[in-house]
């Protein structure tokens, strides 16, 4: 009867550990770092230079018609997600989703009436 599988390979007395000699210990070190910096890059994303939009930053240079602007496109955004959201939800769910909507288009109403009255300055 044969086997259906061949016999496993015979060991090979030859073979040595990779730390065996000091250039063996030092080759793999390198392999290490090297797959570390391909595979873990998590410290170089970190490191990027990306800055962040100096909009949201407490910054005394943006003036107030500028800072209305964007609350007021933020307002507005944000009141269309929440008509889009609502429009998925079950009765119940969408008349709360619906009423924060409508709180905050009350909000960008607000924004967009302080806007009308701002005076803009020469500078």
């Amino acid at each position: 009867m044969k086997k259906p599988t061949p016999n496993p390979p015979e060991p090979d007395n030859n073979t040595t550990s990779p730390y065996a000699s000091v250039d063996s210990k030092k080759l793999h070190d390198a392999a290490d770092r090297a797959l570390d910096f391909y595979l873990k890059p998590t410290a170089h994303i970190m490191s990027s230079a990306n800055e962040p939009e100096p909009m949201y930053l407490a910054n005394p240079r943006y003036n107030t018609e500028s800072l209305l602007a964007n609350a007021s496109e933020t307002l507005g955004s944000a009141s269309e997600m929440l008509n889009n959201f609502a429009a998925l939800l079950e009765t119940s769910h969408r008349k709360t989703a619906l009423g924060i909507a409508q709180v905050v288009m009350l909000g960008e109403l607000a924004v967009n009436q302080a806007l009308d009255h701002v005076e803009l300055k020469d500078g």
